[in-house]
């Protein structure tokens, strides 16, 4: 028997390949000045705000004001911000298939996303419509690991965190959901994860 029946995406760096790099590489022709703009100016710290819910719009004129001399770089984060995304990964997103053929399991995504590009973005990806729900972090003004934003899925959707896999790239955020008694894989590949669902009896 399955040992889940719920499972929990990440959405960004699991399926979705999303880096500031694809666009600022357009911008930027010199290597130092495009990491100085990412690890000074726009920031992935200022990013995660928005994330958050922060509004887009507010955060681009503070920081412009800020940083005058970079008005139109800072302008182009969220102006252009479908520029980042590089695509997705075949292999995790057949894994996703698979696992709404078998109807085993619910499918469920957890994802740290502006709620202002996030509904946008969805429709540039019609996977997403397998997951019978997705709480995106920047609709409730709280990103992960904050543990009240995994509380929120667990309540809207009913969830048993030890009958459920959490899956997510970023450590910390596996930890919050391990200390919540969540059942968990760290993504580091397609690979990985396909082997590891294999194990659980998922796939």
């Amino acid at each position: 028997m399955p040992t889940a029946d719920t499972i929990i995406f990440d959405l960004g760096g699991v399926l979705i390949d999303w880096n500031p790099e694809y666009l600022y590489r357009k911008i930027f022709s010199n290597e130092n000045d495009l990491r100085y703009f990412l690890e000074e100016i726009c920031t992935s710290a200022w990013n995660q705000e928005q994330d958050a819910g922060y509004p887009l719009a507010q955060a681009t004129a503070e920081l412009a004001a800020k940083y005058p001399q970079y008005d139109a770089e800072i302008k182009a984060y969220y102006s252009r911000w479908q520029e980042m995304l590089g695509g997705y990964d075949e292999q995790c997103v057949a894994i996703l298939e698979n696992l709404h053929q078998k109807k085993n399991s619910r499918l469920l995504g957890l994802t740290n996303w502006s709620g202002e590009t996030f509904h946008t973005a969805k429709k540039m990806y019609p996977f997403l419509d397998l997951f019978k729900g997705i709480v995106v972090s920047g609709d409730e003004k709280i990103k992960k690991p904050d543990p009240r934003l995994y509380q929120i899925l667990i309540d809207r959707y009913g969830i048993q965190p030890g009958k459920s896999i959490f899956i997510d790239d970023t450590k910390i955020n596996v930890e919050i959901a391990e200390d919540l008694g969540f059942q968990t894989i760290h993504f580091l590949s397609a690979n990985q994860l396909q082997e590891k669902l294999q194990k659980l009896g998922l796939m």
